[in-house]
């Protein structure tokens, strides 16, 4: 009898490094797609196999491929090459993007405790960096970028920092684009004349406010606390200033992801809300109650939220940031009195592959914002600071276009994945373009600094080097 080959039932794509979600050590991991999904297959030897959902989307997972560009370095290197991918974290040379944000931690200190923070900060925490070590901070990410494209200051809650404005002030004198302050809005929302302050530091400055959900529930579940009131205050002295605002939304399977379309609506209704960043929880710091298994979102499955809970949005509008394909993604749409039109699908995507510097806010970008401007203007210089919209393509409903529509009107949604020892991809993480400044200098992708470079974790990363140096000897 003819033998019949036994078949796979997936189908192998790819061969990349992961880590043990135990151990932390590397091992070999197979990406494979089956059932129209994409997974993770990765076997430790001391604590066996892991299969771990990477997307519910394999036809999108297989597009950020396609958004691949030539990677963009920073101006210097940090460290050396010596142990390899994660080891060397700071940045080192085998690293493929340049920093598109850098937060800048200025505090441990929180008037929150969140059962999700990454950074595991309170109000037990009260160690405030000083100012003579942030101003080196910025100096690094000075040195490492020319011209930062997008500086957050975080923590933390940075507000609490006895030196805030001081702070803000630093940042105000480096060559930075823009300038972001990542909230809880606590004191924005409490403190009269607290917003009247930040927004003195506009243009280039952005609120980067958090904003989970609108039930008491779920805000509980993530921050601790039901801040619905909180929220809506801070929104209301944002909105009276129009100081431009992000709402940042963390996600957690089962607790928020059903407010996608709601929160998405809300916003487009705020005078000062530029867009909406969704955030899936990443196992790190706190991530108090948080099972892997059970609570992950995937970039994949917020986008399909996205489609499914909003009008506005079409696939073609949600598409892979080249910068870092596999990890975030973001969608365009203009704001009109009408409501919301549609723009990402209508841009060429070679116009984000081709000549645009690797950035994630790209409306921010010289070349990006040009050619946006030249196809929705026919009057106006992309420099002009009352550029019309209003002649837009034929395929847009006129009607819905008025007259003195400014920039403003621009809105970006964000999809923003983080990896962890779960989805941990080497081959992804050396495109990370989002990094925290470290104390001494290094600059590091915010993946691995949860891993291995924040409150002492070097100490494991250490180990786990020594490890890596036995091995290839014993090789």
């Amino acid at each position: 009898m003819a033998h019949v080959p036994a078949t796979r039932p997936y189908t192998f794509l790819e061969l990349t490094l992961s880590l043990c979600a135990r151990c932390l050590r590397k091992v070999e991991a197979k990406i494979v797609e089956q059932g129209g999904a994409v997974y993770m297959h990765k076997r430790c030897p001391r604590h066996g196999m892991e299969i771990v959902l990477l997307s519910p989307d394999a036809d999108y997972y297989k597009l950020s491929r396609a958004f691949l560009k030539p990677s963009e370095m920073p101006a210097r290197w940090n460290t050396k090459i010596e142990y390899g991918c994660p080891y060397d974290c700071g940045l080192c040379p085998d690293h493929e993007q340049h920093s598109c944000l850098t937060l800048l931690e200025v505090t441990d200190a929180c008037n929150l405790t969140c059962p999700v923070c990454y950074a595991e900060s309170s109000p037990k925490r009260t160690t405030h960096r000083d100012l003579a070590t942030l101003e080196r901070m910025l100096d690094a990410i000075v040195a490492n970028e020319g011209q930062p494209d997008i500086v957050q200051i975080s923590g933390g809650e940075p507000t609490l920092h006895p030196r805030f404005f001081e702070i803000l002030d630093a940042a105000r004198r480096r060559p930075i684009r823009h300038l972001m302050l990542n909230t809880n809005g606590l004191r924005i929302a409490r403190e009269d004349g607290f917003a009247e302050k930040l927004a003195a530091y506009k243009p280039g400055f952005e609120v980067y406010l958090q904003f989970d959900s609108f039930k008491e529930s779920a805000l509980r579940d993530l921050r601790g606390a039901d801040l619905r009131e909180v929220r809506a205050d801070a929104l209301e002295r944002l909105n009276a200033l129009n100081l431009s605002t992000t709402l940042v939304v963390t996600l957690k399977k089962g607790v928020n992801d059903d407010e996608i379309g709601r929160i998405v609506d809300f916003a487009l209704t705020q005078k000062c809300v530029r867009g909406v960043t969704f955030q899936p929880v990443q196992d790190a710091g706190r991530a108090e109650g948080f099972d892997p298994a059970r609570d992950r979102l995937t970039l994949g499955e917020v986008r399909r939220g996205i489609l499914a809970q909003t009008k506005v949005f079409r696939p073609e509008d949600v598409i892979p940031v080249p910068c870092h394909p596999d990890c975030i993604a973001m969608a365009y749409a203009l704001k009109t009195p009408k409501g919301p039109v549609p723009l990402t699908g209508m841009i060429d995507p070679k116009v984000l592959l081709e000549g645009a510097r690797n950035t994630i806010v790209f409306e921010r970008d010289p070349a990006i914002r040009e050619k946006m401007l030249k196809l929705f203007s026919t009057n106006h210089s992309p420099e002009s600071s009352a550029v019309s919209l209003k002649s837009l393509l034929c395929c847009l409903p006129p009607a819905a276009v008025p007259e003195n529509i400014v920039y403003d009107s621009v809105f970006r949604i964000i999809i923003m994945q983080f990896l962890d020892a779960h989805n941990f991809d080497v081959r992804s993480v050396k495109k990370s373009c989002v990094h925290i400044a470290h104390p001494d200098g290094r600059i590091i992708p915010f993946d691995t600094y949860n891993l291995f470079y924040r409150d002492g974790k070097e100490a494991l990363l250490e180990r786990l080097r020594r490890e890596e140096k036995a091995l290839e000897a014993a090789a």
